[in-house]
């Protein structure tokens, strides 16, 4: 049996789920962002039981096809964004239809109307998200940022950081950062 997962977004998220079927009884398969493979059916009163423990470690068990879509366009961009060293130079919208099989109108549509915001915006935060990141490690220079992201400019980087921080990246490195969020609530 698959279980579909929400608010799976890291490889503690994998582990955690892992633990807590194991913990419930489940003989697991294997666990992946936004889902896990279990041995056999479980009841609804099983069901029940696992989506409550699951909800109070800030899982959530998906049940409506359209919820799935919702998180898988979420665990894709989130992969995109965190996936490989380099974002791929790659249209979000063809990645997505191609990752997911499904029309990107369909994908768009229902992720605008579902979360309140177009999938692109959903990107471009966790792309902050990431700079965020490597602004606090501050390992890297700007330039190297920019191109792991794949922005064409550090003032392209720049500009869109601060639309949606307030804050100039440098402002922000010098700051400590304390204003990330989880991926889950980005």
């Amino acid at each position: 049996m698959v279980l579909r997962i929400k608010n799976m977004v890291c490889d503690r998220c994998v582990m955690v789920v892992r633990t807590e079927l194991e913990r419930f009884g489940c003989r697991v398969v294997s666990v992946r962002l936004g889902e896990a493979e279990i041995v056999g059916e479980l009841s609804s009163e099983r069901k029940a039981g696992l989506a409550a423990r699951l909800e109070a470690l800030g899982f959530e068990l998906l049940e409506d096809r359209r919820e799935r879509l919702i998180e898988a366009v979420k665990r894709a961009v989130i992969e995109l964004v965190r996936g490989s060293e380099v974002v791929p130079d790659v249209r979000l919208s063809d990645y997505l239809q191609e990752r997911l099989r499904v029309d990107y109108r369909q994908i768009s549509a229902l992720f605008s109307e579902t979360e309140g915001r177009t999938v692109e915006k959903y990107f471009i935060a966790q792309k902050i998200e990431r700079v965020k990141e490597l602004l606090v490690y501050d390992e890297l220079p700007l330039a190297e940022i920019a191109f792991r992201l794949g922005y064409s400019s550090v003032a392209h980087l720049s500009a869109q950081f601060k639309q949606v921080t307030g804050l100039t990246p440098s402002r922000y490195r010098q700051s400590g950062g304390g204003r990330r969020q989880t991926l889950d609530k980005v």
